[in-house]
C-alpha cells in the first residue's frame, strides 16, 4: 500500500521508493523458433546483455526456454524511459526473436 504523506524525510522516501527514488521499469516477453537449440539461446542472451542491457545500464530478471519473459529496470535507482523500451524491442525484433511484447513503463515497487 502506498501512502500519500506530504512531509517524508529523504530516508523514508528512499525506503518507500517514492518521489526521487521511484523506479520505473517494464516487462518484456519473446519467443524463439521451435527448433532453436540451447546453444543458440545462450549466444542470443549473451549478445542481448552485451549489446543492450549492459551498455544502457539496465538490469534484466527473467526466465525461459523457447518462451522468455522478464522485467527490465535500471541497474541503479532510476527510471527506464521510452527510449529504453524502444531499444530493447527493436533489438529483439532485429535479432530473430518473435512474438515480442513490451509493456508500458510502470513503478516496479508499487505496480497495481
Amino acid at each position: 500500500m502506498k501512502f500519500e504523506a506530504k512531509n517524508r524525510s529523504q530516508r523514508l522516501r528512499k525506503k518507500l521508493r517514492v518521489d526521487e527514488f521511484q523506479e520505473l521499469g517494464f516487462d518484456v516477453a519473446w519467443k524463439f523458433a521451435d527448433d532453436t537449440d540451447s546453444e543458440a539461446i545462450d549466444t542470443f542472451l549473451n549478445r542481448f546483455f552485451d549489446e543492450v542491457i549492459d551498455p544502457n545500464e539496465l538490469g534484466f530478471g527473467g526466465e525461459g526456454d523457447l518462451i522468455w519473459h522478464g522485467l527490465i529496470c535500471t541497474q541503479q535507482i532510476g527510471k527506464c524511459t521510452q527510449e529504453h523500451r524502444d531499444i530493447v524491442e527493436k533489438w529483439l525484433k532485429d535479432n530473430g526473436a518473435t512474438t515480442v511484447t513490451v509493456s508500458e513503463l510502470y513503478d516496479v515497487w508499487w505496480a497495481e
